[in-house]
């Protein structure tokens, strides 16, 4: 069974504390830092740039995931890896050579990372899988944060996974959107292994009992499976 990571997402903290957030969660015993890039034309949102990141890597040695929900990310790729990113996530839904982004992020030295929305399906995945480091299933339809978690979704790890172990690949599978104490168990039972949880951490009054709870609620689920 693959370790449990618990990524909490940066779009979900107080940015006007942010130096202090980023603390508040390494005390908490985190090590990865899931961090989500969007555009406004990929997703109806904007957020961050390679400097946010760089200005996270010179606060933080935690491993920087960083997901880009952008339009043409073979543009960007290099500029964000050069910040700070230590795994580089695309989606398989936007507008570039998948197969060409992916090979850049791996020529630079940098986990590579595919992403797939809740409609699409998985087995369009299936041909980069040699390629990356992580999958990335969404939970939600990406864009914003505090959405509830998508069910259906689970049919996509669970896919994804007997994939993995039937060709003797060792890619980590990720979910992001609407991880809590209720859903993270089934998302762990599935096959996911990397959990991105926004509110279930930085909406908690105690960040380290929040990541306690999650990291119980995964192992108990993990243990099981």
């Amino acid at each position: 069974m693959k370790k449990i990571i618990i990524a909490p997402s940066i779009l979900a903290s107080d940015f006007a504390n942010i130096e202090r957030e980023i603390h508040r969660i390494e005390a908490a015993g985190i090590d990865c830092l899931h961090v989500d890039i969007m555009d406004g034309h990929f997703v109806p949102n904007i957020t961050f740039g390679p400097d946010f990141v760089l200005m996270l890597r010179r606060v933080s040695q935690m491993h920087l995931d960083v997901h880009l929900m952008i339009q043409q990310p073979d543009r960007y790729v290099r500029a964000f890896i050069e910040a700070g990113a230590d795994t580089l996530t695309v989606h398989l839904e936007s507008y570039h050579d998948v197969g060409r982004t992916l090979n850049t992020i791996r020529d630079m030295g940098c986990r590579v990372g595919l992403a797939i929305n809740p409609l699409t399906s998985v087995e369009k995945a299936e041909k980069y899988m040699k390629k990356i480091d992580m999958l990335l299933c969404m939970t939600v339809n990406p864009g914003f944060g505090g959405q509830p978690f998508i069910v259906e979704v689970l049919d996509k790890i669970r896919y994804a996974r007997q994939y993995r172990d039937a060709n003797n690949l060792t890619f980590d599978i990720e979910v992001d959107g609407g991880l809590t104490k209720g859903t993270i168990g089934p998302a762990v039972l599935a096959g996911a292994n990397v959990i991105v949880a926004g509110t279930s951490i930085f909406g908690q009054a105690d960040y380290a009992i929040a990541v306690q709870e999650l990291q119980a609620s995964a192992m108990e689920a993990n243990s099981s499976g």
